[in-house]
């Protein structure tokens, strides 16, 4: 079977983030068979429509990245009930120019981590919605919001809390299953 490349996208600009560290566990707890590599957003510039047929580099290397991976792994921060700008806008650049969207049919995944008690739950819903207007087909259960997430990553960054391992390892098992179902579907009608 081949391996199957998952991109792991951290939707925070911050050094510290608390969603890389999600996906630095998530790199930890892979079924076999898959990888994740993680990309950051530092250098996407600000979304210009204008700039969108000779795009920067940063945003041309970002859609290869994508366009190379089998399933995409998000993890978003909650900013104002929603997405991180930073999030939203690569996703923005790499959707276009209109008719060349890199996200088109790529499985997903959606995970999230705050220092809050809500988890990101408002900014993933959020994200599951521009997804559906990307045509991604996204995993729906479990739904991994890591909530309060000082107590749940130790002082090196590393996930602590088991049942939120858990659960982002069974994120990781359903990810990958819809993947290989997907790579199936394209074979059979590619």
């Amino acid at each position: 079977m081949k391996e199957i490349k998952i991109l792991g996208i951290v939707g925070s600009l911050r050094k510290d983030s608390y969603n890389h560290f999600a996906l630095k566990a998530a790199q930890e707890l892979l079924p076999d068979g898959s990888v994740l590599n993680l990309v950051e957003l530092h250098g996407i510039p600000i979304f210009n429509q204008d700039d969108e047929m000779t795009m920067p580099a940063a945003v041309l290397e970002f859609k290869q990245q994508i366009l190379a991976a089998d399933a995409i792994l998000f993890a978003t921060p909650e900013y104002n009930y929603s997405v991180a700008g930073v999030l939203k806008n690569a996703i923005d650049w790499a959707s276009r120019p209109y008719g060349e969207s890199a996200w088109t049919g790529k499985p997903a995944a959606v995970m999230g981590a705050s220092t809050g008690s809500q988890g990101t739950a408002r900014a993933q819903y959020h994200l599951r919605q521009i997804l559906v207007a990307l045509d991604m087909s996204t995993v729906n259960q479990p739904e991994v919001m890591i909530d309060n997430a000082a107590q749940r990553f130790g002082p090196d960054g590393r996930l602590t809390d088991e049942p939120t391992r858990q659960s982002v390892q069974t994120l990781l098992e359903t990810l990958v299953q819809l993947a290989v179902s997907s790579l199936a579907n394209k074979n059979q009608t590619g």
